[in-house]
């Protein structure tokens, strides 16, 4: 009886295949410290504590969003693993706390850290490790730096760029203004003015009085009535919650109506407005690129309604009018698009590559036709921005999109 005949090479050309199958499937994945089949560790670092915690609540929606998103089953099967640690806004903390995060947590990499002088401290730390420090919650354009910084990107668009968006209004709707500018006098304020005269261009003489504040200033009353004593009929507040809110009283008491400008991350309800009080907030402008949950134009919009259902579901205690809280969701599903991106190569330069390809990404709450784009030479995923003017007790959108610089 004779056995069965196995053809040589087609048996080898069969194992082969299965070979070089699975070899294939096993090297799809690809993993860096912090990143393993069932879980990714992200780092944070949040001022919980100090003169900026007002902004902790950042990181309290980012926690509570990957919280929603680890219910759901994770990213591609796998947990987020969120650390987020206090650096009561001090720059050597935030050091401190960014090595633990990346040489003892190992995490993949630190995620909206917060605030520009942390940011500054630890981007030359992150960059020479080759870990990424994505999506900063801070606003300068020293985020956007490929070159020199490829492991560090922004998210929201720049101070510089801001600036620019309230100079292209007033060039148009009031041409013939005198400009007083209240800045604090750090980076973001001086990016904010630098924007502010780059677009007005060849009438930057519009500015008729600047005024810089020191952050360990009580308060900024005498920077108010000096701006007032230049005679100036428009106002821009490049300052934080606690100091814009000082200006919007103080030029109430003085008596003195000009059409004042606030900055957009000074433009929460909750943190700024109420405590100045509604009555001298009325008609003050800002600028924005994502959707008030007080806006009842809103209502019924899918984003809204899911952004409104998680708070009510994971941060049921949350004040909706925190413009802040809309900002922790923004760059939690900003990176959750990003990771879905990775695939299984969860590697610390593909996180890079993704982030850098992002094209016409969107959110829940980003306003319609503003949305997220990146290339390798532009780490600047937001630019354009639509203003709102304070009516009432809320904000109300108007007039159409200002478009940013350098749109890719």
């Amino acid at each position: 009886m004779r056995g069965i005949q196995f053809q040589p090479t087609l048996l080898a050309v069969a194992l082969a295949a299965v070979v070089s199958f699975t070899g294939d499937a096993v090297a799809q994945k690809k993993y860096d410290a912090g990143a393993t089949d069932t879980e990714i560790k992200i780092g944070n670092i949040m001022p919980y504590s100090g003169p900026a915690s007002a902004y902790s609540a950042i990181g309290k929606t980012e926690a509570a969003y990957f919280k929603k998103i680890n219910d759901e089953g994770g990213i591609n099967g796998r947990k987020i693993e969120f650390l987020s640690y206090d650096d009561g806004y001090s720059p050597p903390k935030a050091v401190e706390q960014a090595r633990k995060l990346v040489e003892s947590d190992e995490v993949l990499l630190i995620f909206s850290p917060m605030g520009t002088p942390s940011n500054s401290a630890i981007q030359k730390y992150m960059n020479s490790r080759k870990v990424p420090q994505l999506f900063v919650a801070s606003y300068t354009e020293r985020w956007n730096d490929p070159k020199n910084f490829p492991w560090t990107m922004g998210l929201g668009t720049t101070y510089q760029n801001e600036g620019g968006v309230y100079a292209t209004y007033i060039l148009k709707e009031k041409p013939d203004a005198k400009i007083a500018v209240l800045y604090q006098n750090d980076d973001a304020g001086k990016e904010l003015l630098k924007g502010l005269k780059d677009q007005l261009g060849s009438r930057a003489g519009m500015i008729v009085a600047e005024s810089s504040y020191e952050v360990t200033e009580p308060t900024i009353d005498s920077h108010v009535v000096q701006l007032k004593a230049s005679g100036a009929d428009v106002l821009l507040s490049f300052a934080t919650p606690k100091f814009a809110a000082q200006s919007i009283k103080k030029v109430a008491e003085l008596g003195w109506n000009p059409l004042h400008f606030l900055l957009s991350v000074s433009s929460s309800v909750g943190a700024t407005l109420k405590p100045a009080g509604f009555a001298n907030a009325q008609n003050i402008i800002s600028a924005t690129y994502l959707k008030d949950a007080l806006d009842t134009q809103w209502d019924g919009d899918p984003g809204m309604k899911r952004y409104l259902e998680f708070l009510g579901k994971y941060m049921p205690e949350a004040n909706r009018a925190d413009s802040v809280l809309a900002l922790g969701y923004l760059s939690a599903q900003a990176l959750v698009h990003v990771l879905k991106q990775c695939g299984d190569d969860l590697t610390r330069a593909n996180i890079m590559k993704q982030a850098a390809s992002l094209k016409g990404a969107s959110s829940d709450l980003l306003i319609p036709g503003i949305d997220m784009n990146t290339s390798s030479q532009d780490f600047a995923p937001l630019k354009d921005m639509k203003l709102m003017r304070f009516k009432g007790e809320k904000w109300e959108l108007f007039g159409d999109i200002i478009r940013g610089a350098a749109r890719n």
